[in-house]
């Protein structure tokens, strides 16, 4: 805790300005994510102002600024829409969330997160912005938003059919001028705070559109945790779902830091921050947030150096909160839409779709399968059928390798004393070289190939592990399988170069009962010169054809 409370003040200037230039951009964001998530744009400015701060004193990107994001804010909607409103049980699920991420970064699960596949990655998070598109859609157009993606979608004929004008013609600019935003500009007033401001601005010259309305300001109130047992279970998915994307979410965000910063992020200690964050956010009636990539890069570009920068965010979000009530309930919510349109545009990822015709077709069909389970299924089905898929998929393509070095390689490297042997031995003995770790989508088949191989050797056969740093269950069981295959039909197995731990291995598994108490060799030379022993061959010998060596990788 000592070491919490010790700031690095040397980046003291970059940090006031990077902090102030966020919390000016978060603004804007906070309230349209506030409204999307159903809980009202005031618990958006508390889920900012809390999550960002807690996340930047205990995480471990120094320059992450944390905040409501489009993941969060679609699992909150649907949940709000799934509990009928029920302010507690979201709260709760919000702070469970917390609880969670503390859990994966105290087991560390921060360094297997961080595995997803970019595919996935990357249609989950294009399925995100197209669920925020749609969920916009009504407002855009003038029109109270109903909950679910489907029923958005299943509504939009009617929104169609009667547009309210005014509100299109304020979503439109307000759209126009974030995306037209001078960059220049956008030093002094951020885009999303600019095209909120004129869509306001222009709203009230215009006829009656929805707004905001009232907005409660000052310091939260606190929401203890409701257990309700006939929600728990939709509550605890929630929070689950929360958690996960919410890690995703915060990590993709932290190596995006690094990169710019070229520093390394300690992905298990921002866990805990996120998780700390949460946990309080919820208690106290915010919504749930992670590392947002657009306010952290731009932190990093106004001078942020340390975890300051982040907690000077959401002081300026805070300042804001206690007065922001009175001119934040004319912001009309066509205004918020087109902002929140933006954000969705932004997350989809067109420069992969760009140029994923050029790839592996595989890796755009999953991009494009998990997109389609995010927007007509939900998160957690398409981040878990993209990952299994894309790990089966992998194995598959690892497998074939390996068979395929098994089949196309017909001599192994040898030392002339070795090759002298072998030529002594002619087709008496048979080697298997094994380069490197046997996976278990190999194993299956290699046994077949092994038997295939080793039919015209008389006598003996080498397995080589001298390559072989570890040995999981299906490759012990595909070693036991050679062994028995090897035993029935009359031929001596030996084993050469195998370390210890491969060795407990087989034998705790009994994987070896097939192998002789004299079946292990240090190198293979040291096997040759048994089985020459045991064959009785002499320097006469030498004609004899010289035996075929294989590698299996």
């Amino acid at each position: 805790m000592r070491s919490l409370l010790k700031f690095d003040l040397s980046h003291l200037r970059g940090d006031v300005y990077g902090g102030l230039t966020a919390g000016v951009v978060a603004i804007p964001l906070a309230l349209a994510f506030g409204v999307a998530s159903g809980l009202g744009p005031i618990a958006g400015m508390y889920g900012a102002i809390i999550v960002g701060f807690f996340a930047a004193m205990f995480g471990g990107t120094p320059t992450n600024v944390s905040g409501p994001t489009g993941p969060m804010v679609v699992v909150l909607a649907g949940l709000f829409a799934s509990l009928s409103g029920d302010v507690g049980l979201i709260f709760t699920a919000v702070m469970l969330a917390g609880l969670f991420q503390i859990i994966f970064g105290a087991i560390g699960a921060g360094n297997y997160i961080r595995l997803v596949p970019y595919p996935v990655v990357s249609g989950f998070m294009s399925g995100i912005g197209v669920i925020i598109i749609i969920l916009q859609a009504d407002a855009f157009f003038g029109h109270e938003s109903p909950s679910g993606t489907l029923n958005a979608l299943a509504h939009l004929p009617t929104v169609l059919s009667d547009i309210n004008y005014s509100a299109l013609v304020v979503g439109v600019v307000t759209l126009v001028v974030a995306y037209k935003w001078p960059t220049k500009w956008g030093t002094y007033v951020p885009g999303a705070l600019a095209a909120l401001a004129i869509g306001t601005v222009l709203s009230l010259f215009m006829p009656a559109m929805p707004i905001l309305g009232d907005i409660p300001s000052g310091l939260p109130s606190l929401h203890m945790p409701v257990f309700d047992q006939s929600a728990m279970m939709l509550v605890l998915e929630a929070a689950f779902i929360l958690a996960v994307l919410g890690s995703i979410d915060s990590l993709l965000t932290s190596l995006v830091a690094d990169n710019m910063t070229r520093t390394r992020h300690d992905s298990n200690k921002e866990l805990i921050g996120q998780g700390v964050g949460n946990a309080v956010a919820g208690l106290f009636g915010g919504i749930a947030g992670a590392g947002a990539t657009m306010r952290t890069v731009i932190n990093i570009r106004s001078g942020g150096v340390t975890r300051l920068s982040g907690m000077i965010h959401s002081v300026v979000l805070a300042a804001v909160v206690l007065g922001v009530g009175s001119v934040a309930s004319v912001i009309p919510h066509a205004a918020l839409a087109g902002v929140l349109v933006k954000v969705g545009m932004d997350i989809i990822d067109f420069s992969y779709l760009k140029r994923a015709h050029r790839g592996p077709r595989w890796d755009l069909a999953l991009m494009a399968l998990v997109l389609g389970l995010t927007v007509f299924v939900d998160l957690i089905t398409a981040v878990g059928a993209g990952v299994v898929l894309a790990a089966l998929a992998y194995v598959q393509q690892v497998a074939k390798i390996q068979l395929e070095e098994l089949a196309s390689r017909p001599y192994a490297q040898t030392s002339d004393d070795e090759q002298v042997l072998l030529d002594r031995l002619g087709t008496q003995v048979t080697i298997f070289e094994f380069g490197g770790p046997l996976s278990f989508g190999a194993a299956a088949d290699v046994g077949h190939h092994v038997r295939e191989r080793y039919k015209q050797a008389t006598h003996s056969i080498i397995l080589d592990f001298n390559r072989v740093p570890f040995l999981d269950v299906s490759a012990a069981r595909a070693v036991e399988t050679i062994a028995d295959d090897a035993h029935k039909a009359g031929k001596r197995v030996y084993i050469t170069g195998m370390a210890q731990t491969i060795k407990d291995t087989l034998s705790s598994l009994g994987s070896d009962d097939s192998l002789s108490d004299d079946a292990h060799f240090d190198t293979r030379i040291e096997a040759l010169q048994e089985i020459a022993g045991r064959s009785g061959t002499d320097e006469r010998g030498g004609s004899v054809r010289p035996v075929q060596a294989v590698a299996a990788q």
